[in-house]
Order: C-alpha cells, then structure tokens, then sequence
C-alpha cells in the first residue's frame, strides 16, 4: 500500500468514526466542517430532515482575507449568524477526519463566541 493510499485510507476511517457517534436532529443539528488547501466551508445540517439549515464558505467571499485560520475564524462567526437567525442554538461539532487543531480550532471558537453552543 502506497503512502497516499495509506493516509487517505485512515482519513476515511477517521471521518467515519466521528460520523457514527455525531448525528443532527432538529433540536440540535450538525455543524459540518470542511476544509481545503484554499477554503473553509460549514454547514448547519438537520440529518433527520435531510436539510441544510445554514451554509457559509469562503468561495466568492470578498470579507474573508488572512491566512486560513482567520478566513476559518470568519467562517465560524457568520455560522454562528445565520444559525442564530434560524433559530438555531445547539449544535453538534463534526469535525470530519480532521483534528481539533488550528484552523478547526479556530472555527469552532468563533462559533462558541457568536452564540453557538456545543
């Protein structure tokens, strides 16, 4: 097994295990997060419903500058907006295959600071 198969493999196995303990409802839904070499994207996701409650990236957004730990930080304070418009105020934290380290970090401190509890 190459090294990039070795890695993307225990990435898959990684996402879904936090996955299969991490589920939204439509009292608390999940706050997905992605994040690429050049964009950070989160969602607010009612899995039950199958429904995306609240959708915010960096793609096209003129506000979001920085590194990417700023542009994740910004991501994380405008889901924590539109979540609080849709009345939105639990949320569980689905960090995917990534760990809870600095740009994840980030986002989820400028969520919790704009009024997001999880």
């Amino acid at each position: 097994m190459s090294n990039l198969s070795h890695k993307l493999r225990n990435q898959f196995l990684r996402a879904n295990r936090v996955r299969a303990t991490v589920t939204g409802t439509a009292d608390r839904p999940r706050l997905s997060v992605h994040i690429s070499n050049m964009h950070v994207t989160a969602q607010v996701i009612d899995d039950v419903a199958q429904n995306t409650l609240a959708y915010v990236s960096t793609i096209g957004a003129k506000n979001a500058s920085g590194t990417m730990t700023e542009m994740a930080a910004w991501v994380g304070a405008e889901i924590a907006k539109k979540a609080k418009a849709k009345k939105v105020s639990r949320v569980v934290f689905d960090r995917s295959s990534r760990l809870y380290h600095g740009r994840v970090k980030a986002l989820a401190d400028a969520a919790r600071n704009g009024g997001l509890e999880f």
